[in-house]
Formats: C-alpha cells, sequence, structure tokens
C-alpha cells in the first residue's frame, strides 16, 4: 500500500507505512523515518503560578502544537540514549540533518531532528525571534516523544540545536526556566553558535556551547561573558570558541563564504571536525553518569 500523509496546520497523520500515527516502525531501522508528535502542553499548577504571582511574572497554560519529525535509530535491540535535534532560523535542512542522523546514530544514538516549522506554515525566522518560545515546547515534546519509544531509555537523552535552535536550547535547559514545569528533564545540551545574551549560565543540566570567535551574528563575546557571569548554580558549562570561525562553521554547504542577514556565514573544516570531537567526547561524558 502507497505511503500517504494528510496534513494541516492542526493534524498530521502518516498512514499505512509508519502504521499507527505518530509511532516510529522500528522495521525502517537503517535510514531517517517521519514520524508526528505534539509540542509539550503545560498547565502551570496553583502552586507554580503562586510562586511566579510572587516573582510578578504570569504563567500561561500553553497547548500542544502538532509537529514532525525524522526519527533514526543504530542498529540493535537498544535501549539507546538519544538526541533530539533544533534547526536553525532558516528551517530544517536535508543536508544537515542526513549528516548529523548518521553521524549520531553511528555513535550509537537515537536521532529526532525536529521540524518547527512545517506545520505551522513558516519559511524562516531570522528577521526575529517570535517562536523562541514555541520552540522550547516543541524540544520538551520530542523529549516527551522519545521517552515513549522502547527502544530508547528515557534517563538519557540530550538536547542539541544550532544557530537559533541553539538559543533554543539553552532556553528550554536553563535553570528556572521552562524546564522546572517539565515532568521530564534532558540529560544533556550542545548548543552551536548560539545567541547566549538571554541566559544567566546557570545551566540545569551539563551544557556544551561551540561557537567562532570572528562569529558577528551571535558573538562569542557574549557566551563569554554568560560563562564569566555565572552564578554558580546549576550544572557546569563548556564553552569551545574555535579561532578564526564565523557562524555556521559546521555547516560544509558554506566551503564559499557568504552574507546573510547581514551577516558573514562560512564553514571552517578545522572548526567543524574539532567541534564533532568535542560533541563525542561530551555525549560519551555526559550519558556515562
Amino acid at each position: 500500500m502507497a505511503c500517504k500523509m494528510l496534513a494541516s496546520l492542526k493534524t498530521i497523520v502518516w498512514l499505512a507505512c509508519l502504521g499507527v500515527a505518530g509511532h516510529f516502525n522500528p522495521a525502517h531501522a537503517d535510514a531517517s523515518q517521519p514520524v508526528q508528535f505534539e509540542s509539550a502542553a503545560v498547565t502551570p499548577t496553583p502552586f507554580q503560578e503562586r510562586i511566579a504571582q510572587q516573582n510578578g511574572q504570569v504563567l500561561k497554560a500553553v497547548p500542544g502544537t502538532p509537529l514532525i519529525g525524522y526519527l533514526t535509530r543504530p542498529p540493535g535491540e537498544g535501549p539507546f540514549p538519544a538526541v533530539v535535534v533544533l534547526h536553525g532560523c532558516t528551517g530544517l535542512s536535508p543536508s544537515v540533518r542526513k549528516t548529523w542522523s548518521e553521524r549520531l546514530s553511528s555513535w550509537g544514538y537515537a536521532v529526532l531532528f525536529v521540524d518547527s516549522f512545517s506545520t505551522r506554515g513558516i519559511d524562516e525566522t531570522c528577521d526575529h525571534r517570535g517562536l523562541l518560545a514555541d520552540r522550547v515546547y516543541d524540544a520538551y515534546g520530542a523529549l516527551e516523544f522519545l521517552s515513549k519509544l522502547s527502544f530508547v531509555d528515557p534517563r538519557r537523552i540530550a538536547l542539541s540545536g544550532s544557530s537559533a535552535g541553539g538559543t533554543t536550547t539553552l532556553e528550554a535547559v536553563q535553570a528556572g526556566g521552562a524546564e522546572q514545569l517539565m515532568e521530564r528533564k534532558f540529560k544533556a545540551a550542545i548548543a552551536y553558535y548560539p545567541n547566549c545574551s538571554a541566559a544567566n549560565g546557570d545551566m540545569a543540566v551539563p551544557t556544551l556551547i561551540l561557537i567562532g570567535e570572528l562569529d558577528d551574528w551571535t558573538p562569542a563575546q557574549k557566551c563569554q561573558a554568560m560563562v564569566a557571569e555565572h552564578g554558580g548554580k546549576g550544572s557546569a558549562v563548556q564553552l569551545e570558541v574555535f579561532k578564526g570561525a564565523r557562524h555556521a562553521f559546521a555547516s560544509p554547504g558554506l566551503k564559499t563564504g557568504r552574507e546573510e542577514y547581514g551577516h558573514r556565514v562560512e564553514y571552517n573544516a578545522a572548526a567543524a571536525d574539532q567541534s564533532v570531537s568535542d560533541v563525542r567526547a561530551f555525549l560519551k561524558k555526559a550519558f556515562s553518569g
């Protein structure tokens, strides 16, 4: 039977080849498979609302949004540690998804790439940060989805993102932020070239930040200042600043650098290779505890 997809802003149902909508078919373990899930729906408890009011804040209920993602698992039975990956402001790149899905699965991790734009009818968000809060809940919806799969170890799931996805990653694991509303927690976090200006460095989980020295879109200086002003609370933050590297230094498609939205983006092979080694070592350490 041919695979069919019925899609709308509110509903996405994958039939036939995926079996039950939103569930990964382990028979297709050698490539990314499209899956359906929802962003986390959050209803603050009365206690959380009261604490927020005392701090001059207002917590609102957040309904879940239908999303699609692409899931890859390594060979074997598992349960495997896993990584949720968030894309940047230009959307989910097929080449980036393929490269990192193959890389992470070869290291023994299940991988779920989250597409935050398709079901919302969004092309890009590079001119503004309007979707940041929603994408935090996308990350936790992905965490919830992965945690219910038999071949995934729910205690060992990391969050990773690049550029706007990296900024969302930091926001998602900021101690005392959205993470305190969530029942399930990430084990670790990795952020490629994030905007560190909105974070205070107090992270709920071990966090690795990878950024270029010459980044003029999300300046390394902001991340250095964040780490320097770290209040000493939360988990360790590891910051790696790559000399001579610019924004998107890990994207092979940018071997010929160019201007995007008034900023220079350019691949840097040395920085990219070292960052991959750093990510592998960081995940191994984070998941060994």
